[in-house]
């Protein structure tokens, strides 16, 4: 069992993907700097942190409460993402990369989940 929250790999690509929905929203027009650029970012950092929250858990329910929101999240980053390719902000090359590691990692969340709720 990792000691730090940070040596989960879970978080270790969440926190990646994170830095990637940064990278990728820098590239948008300003006028979405309220709108889906806000969006995105805090769905993404909503992902690695709900990670590092349930890490600080005790209770199995708990911890499950907060990976549950983290998929909840993966799920609204990949819409948004949707979103921003079919309004012209990004190419499907940029937006199809990310949506596929969002899906990896929604099922190794699934996976941590199982896993919690069986022990």
């Amino acid at each position: 069992m990792a000691v730090d929250f940070t040596e989960l790999r879970v978080w270790q690509i969440a926190h990646k993907l994170t830095i990637d929905i940064y990278l990728l929203t820098k590239k948008f027009p300003k006028e979405e700097i309220y709108g889906l650029i806000s969006q995105l970012r805090r769905a993404a950092v909503s992902v690695e942190a709900n990670i590092a929250e349930s890490h600080g858990r005790f209770h199995s329910a708990d911890i499950v409460r907060f990976l549950l929101d983290s998929r909840g999240s993966i799920y609204e980053v990949q819409s948004l993402l949707m979103i921003s390719q079919d309004v012209g902000y990004c190419t499907s090359h940029s937006t199809d990369a990310l949506l596929k590691q969002y899906s990896d990692l929604a099922k190794q969340v699934n996976s941590l989940i199982r896993y919690k709720r069986n022990n």
